[in-house]
């Protein structure tokens, strides 16, 4: 196995297809691609990353939030809303597979989750804050949603071009 994946840039129709659920059989497999994930996380300087953005079709991904002062690692499976906030706020994300690419995005402030751990239990999780939003923005990966479709067409289109334009000046011999 790898060290590391390459991670799909936007682009990529890969990127639009929905993951499928992870079974009990997939998990052995799931327990494989975890630190790859995590490592291709690392180096690409990321928070989150979700396998489709490495073409790998199931519904899971790793999170680390930590800092100095905390370990906060995540490796959420199977994720389902079960509760979103109607209060919500825009803050600024990004997306390993739009590198250098900001915009703000509209979304609930808190979220309870329910998920297949590494272990294949069902676990329960409330989160807010920079936790909820990773949540959700790593759950649409799973869904075939990028973060450019909560935004105006008009910043998309800016995006679009500016990550065409760096793929041609990059893929130039």
């Amino acid at each position: 196995m790898p060290k590391t994946l390459p991670i799909l840039l936007a682009n990529n129709p890969f990127l639009r297809k929905k993951a499928l659920t992870v079974q009990s059989k997939d998990l052995p497999e799931v327990r494989q691609l975890i630190p790859v994930l995590f490592n291709t996380m690392y180096e690409a300087e990321g928070i989150g990353l979700a396998a489709p953005q490495v073409g790998i079709g199931l519904r899971f991904f790793v999170m680390d939030l930590s800092n100095s002062e905390k370990i906060d690692k995540h490796i959420i499976i199977n994720p389902e809303f079960i509760e979103r906030s109607k209060e919500c706020s825009e803050s600024q994300e990004g997306c390993l597979s739009f590198p250098q690419q900001f915009s703000e995005v509209i979304r609930p402030n808190t979220i309870t989750l329910r998920f297949m751990n590494i272990e294949g239990q069902i676990e329960e999780m409330n989160a807010e804050g920079l936790l909820a939003r990773c949540i959700q923005h790593e759950t649409d990966h799973l869904n075939g949603i990028l973060f450019v479709d909560h935004i105006s067409s008009l910043k998309r289109n800016m995006i679009m071009r500016k990550i065409i334009k760096d793929m041609k000046k990059n893929h130039t011999p």
